[in-house]
């Protein structure tokens, strides 16, 4: 595969390409096709973001997540309710792919410094309550060049923007396979 920083430049790169396409937000459960199933090209919340950024470096976070939580459903979140693995949510949701990028990728250090978010890390953070959102650092640069912008879906596409430290973080993680 690729080394350490060409991958994260990759899936960088890949998460920023997904910026050009138009996509309306939309949490809606679709019945999906397995592996490398995905949901209507023009929708999405913050998660497909993520998983359609690492099927284009040739990571299928769907699959990837459904058998973990195949042979590991008790290391994995309960909030749903579910009593089995369900191939077509569990990985669009942001607190099964922290458990997922813990248990599998390196969990970085939550920090207030812009240095330690690097292009192709992932970012969790908690918007209040029990809302978690999920985006990936950037290559690119906020306008005062402090810090790398996000690329996410919180409500409006998939869009680039300068919103590292408007909420509260809550996971850091670099993953690769």
């Amino acid at each position: 595969m690729f080394a350490q920083n060409e991958f994260t430049d990759k899936l960088a790169e890949a998460a920023f390409s997904l910026t050009h396409q138009k996509v309306e937000y939309d949490a809606t459960y679709f019945a999906i096709s397995y592996p490398g199933g995905d949901v209507p090209a023009d929708k999405g919340v913050c998660t497909d973001v993520v998983i359609r950024a690492y099927r284009k470096v040739g990571i299928d976070l769907q699959k990837e997540v459904h058998e973990d939580m195949k042979a590991n459903f008790s290391k994995y979140p309960t909030k749903w309710g579910l009593k089995q693995p369900d191939k077509n949510i569990d990985h669009r949701r942001v607190p099964n792919l922290m458990t997922f990028f813990s248990r599998f990728g390196t969990t970085q250090k939550i920090s207030t410094e812009p240095k330690d978010y690097l292009p192709g890390d992932i970012v969790c953070w908690n918007l209040g309550g029990a809302i978690t959102h999920i985006g990936i650092v950037s290559k690119n640069k906020s306008k005062d060049g402090r810090r790398n912008l996000i690329i996410h879906n919180i409500g409006h596409g998939q869009v680039e923007e300068d919103i590292l430290f408007e909420f509260k973080i809550i996971g850091h993680y670099s993953f690769r396979k």
